[in-house]
């Protein structure tokens, strides 16, 4: 890998956009916050979708499921596809779709048919978020004005996150559950207006063939390994997880030899031996992990160990997303005189601070504590994610934006999944290994229990006192000790991330 500069240096003399196309970037905004805010608000729905469609144990996963694996399957290819065909043109055709999926899964009759329905949202899922970041290039050609661009664009995807628990809570107080697919349609339909007469189109001018089997090999790559690692999440290390994996990987290195010996390849390799570009994919991967994994355990601990509604522990969220955006857009005035593996390192410290103020002022705190953290780590995560994606697409020729694009967002997708997978993963086992059960607890009570924290919630609930407190504060003192340890691995992924920054990302800088 060589440390080369970046392949859009002169960009910083680029002719600026105008007027139209910062009201290009505000309808734009419109599908990243639908999606970011449907990542997060599914969960709140969960419980509802049970009761009225009775989904199995295996249904109700793959209710979750379904979507990211289908949306990290296909987002090279979609974006590879909008290289070909233009990016406004997949942008416009996968809103179409989200939206009349949408309606459908709001009224799915059955768990299967739910599941359909989110396979197809992940399907035109796929189309929606790459079209965004790489029409963003062909926009903004001035990099200064690119990285307010994408900072807006970031702080977007952060503000949706925040408003998925928020907006989950509101609309399962006084709708069905079906209304947090629906609030797609109100919010994709001023996109198919505007987007027309605002966005202009993109493409690669010299596409190449399609190549049906390196779609094939792309999908066979990614679908299994974000199965095997979900799978590893929920019944730890099994041979059918290693298998696909395993088969994940062999498609992984059939798909990187074609396109080394295609002479024009869906996806450029040659971009990986950039060391901005791959340094700054590791980036976002690395910053995405710590940033769910955060968003996966503390939410547990506000709701169920502090006993917030999911309203308030959302509410509780907003300063720390407020954080990342204000951190993404005060970044770009500095990145203007700071170079990026000096910055990026020095934001990411922000973040390790944050995460060891959650390793040691969790257990017995409140919440103030851990709304300080996460605006802390925030800060960090926020300022590094928007030079990391600006160097991304700068590092790639303009008429492969969307294949760049797709790669940041499969990173994006992974470091959700590993968010979740590995430190969920890590933070249940603490906890099964923690967990004292009080003498005189039920059998089956005490089998529950052991699962998870919710579950422990809900059998200390059916339990009559002193047998209910002495269950639940055994249950919540083993979840805050794995916390601590959590935590601090979750502060060793952002050193890592932070060294990786200061050995790759070397740009030439502008004059």
């Amino acid at each position: 890998m060589t440390n080369s500069p970046s392949t859009d240096t002169a960009g910083f003399n680029a002719p600026r956009a105008g007027a139209r196309g910062w009201l290009a970037l505000v309808v734009l905004m419109l599908p990243v916050l639908l999606v970011s805010v449907d990542n997060t608000v599914l969960s709140f729905a969960l419980p509802e979708i049970s009761l009225a469609l009775a989904p199995s144990g295996a249904q109700q996963l793959w209710i979750i499921d379904a979507y990211p694996l289908v949306l990290a399957g296909l987002l090279v290819t979609m974006g590879t596809l909008g290289d070909r065909f233009g990016r406004r043109r997949m942008l416009l055709v996968g809103a179409t779709g989200f939206a009349a999926v949408s309606v459908l899964a709001a009224f799915a009759p059955t768990a299967g048919l739910l599941i359909a329905a989110r396979v197809m949202l992940g399907f035109f899922g796929a189309m929606l978020m790459p079209s965004t970041l790489s029409l963003l290039r062909s926009i903004f050609q001035n990099r200064d004005q690119r990285r307010m661009a994408i900072a807006v664009w970031a702080s977007a995807f952060s503000a949706g996150s925040a408003l998925g628990p928020i907006v989950g809570g509101f609309l399962l107080e006084h709708f069905g559950w079906g209304s947090v697919f629906l609030i797609a349609v109100p919010v994709l339909i001023p996109l198919l207006i505007a987007a027309p007469l605002l966005v202009p189109e993109s493409r690669d001018p010299n596409p190449g063939r399609i190549d049906p089997i390196s779609i094939l090999l792309s999908m066979a790559a990614m679908i299994p390994v974000v199965y095997a690692i979900k799978s590893f999440a929920v019944d730890g290390p099994t041979l059918i997880g290693a298998a696909w994996a395993l088969g994940g990987i062999v498609m992984g290195v059939l798909f990187v030899r074609r396109q080394l010996r295609a002479p024009i390849p869906m996806l450029d390799m040659a971009l990986f031996r950039r060391g901005t570009f791959s340094g700054a994919i590791l980036v976002n991967l690395l910053s995405v992990v710590a940033l769910v994994g955060f968003l996966y355990f503390v939410p547990q601990h506000l709701q169920l160990v502090l006993g917030m509604s999911p309203m308030l522990a959302g509410l509780a969220l907003v300063p720390g997303m407020i954080a990342v955006i204000v951190a993404g857009l005060t970044v770009v005035p500095i990145s203007r005189r700071v170079p990026p593996h000096i910055v990026v390192p020095a934001a990411l410290a922000f973040s390790v601070i944050g995460y060891i103020l959650v390793a040691f002022t969790t257990e017995g705190h409140g919440v103030m504590p851990l709304v300080l953290a996460f605006v802390v780590l925030g800060i960090g995560i926020g300022a590094a994610e928007t030079i990391s994606n600006e160097l991304i697409l700068s590092s790639a020729p303009a008429s492969k934006a969307g294949a760049a694009s797709a790669v940041s967002e499969t990173a994006y997708e992974l470091g959700a999944v590993l968010g979740t997978a590995v430190l969920g993963g890590i933070i249940t086992a603490f906890y099964r290994g923690a967990l004292v059960i009080p003498e005189a607890i039920p059998a089956d009570a005490a089998a529950t229990a052991r699962e998870t924290l919710a579950g422990a919630y809900t059998a200390a609930q059916q339990l009559d006192e002193p047998l209910r407190s002495s269950l639940w504060t055994a249950a919540a003192a083993a979840f805050d000790s794995g916390v601590t340890i959590t935590a601090l691995i979750g502060a060793a992924l952002v050193v890592i991330a932070a060294v990786i920054a200061a050995a790759t990302l070397r740009v030439a800088r502008p004059r």
